[in-house]
């Protein structure tokens, strides 16, 4: 099952940095950026999670909350949240449920091999948990100025 514009995020419970764990519920009642990324540490990932950084004040003027999720684990996330000075958790999705959630997983080429990897895509969801808006494949430049724009539009 892969969710889609109009629909909430089935229930599940996945660990996350600061001894969390990521669940739909816990965010009701604001804005949920939800970006998905290949890994920490490779230098997209860093950009991507940099810009976020940087525009965490933005996004919570917004009443938005931006969550980071990879397939990476937590001591991996907690290293990357602390290199980077990171405001925001990151989603340890080891087992692949959100990925599996959202069918962010595809067949990529690195280094001339099939492998499969995470499509770097963010997710938008109103006040209310619905997933309002999308963006995949995304490319890092520009990326979230527009998720900012688009979760400022919404009421």
């Amino acid at each position: 099952m892969t969710i889609n514009i109009g629909q909430s995020i089935p229930y599940c419970e996945i660990p996350a940095t600061s001894q969390l764990t990521f669940s739909p519920k816990a965010y009701q009642g604001k804005k949920l950026v939800l970006y998905f990324y290949p890994k920490d540490s490779t230098p997209g990932c860093t950009v991507e999670a940099g810009e976020f950084r940087d525009h965490i004040e933005a996004f919570n003027q917004a009443n938005a909350l931006v969550v980071g999720v990879s397939r990476d684990n937590l001591r991996s996330h907690e290293n990357f949240r602390q290199k980077l000075g990171l405001p925001f958790e990151l989603v340890a999705d080891t087992e692949e449920k959100l990925c599996t959630i959202f069918g962010v997983i595809k067949m990529k080429n690195m280094y001339g091999k099939q492998v499969r990897g995470v499509d770097r895509s963010t997710f938008l969801f109103d006040a209310k948990g619905i997933l309002q808006q999308e963006w995949r494949g995304i490319k890092v430049a520009g990326h979230v100025a527009e998720v900012l724009s688009a979760a400022k539009k919404l009421s």
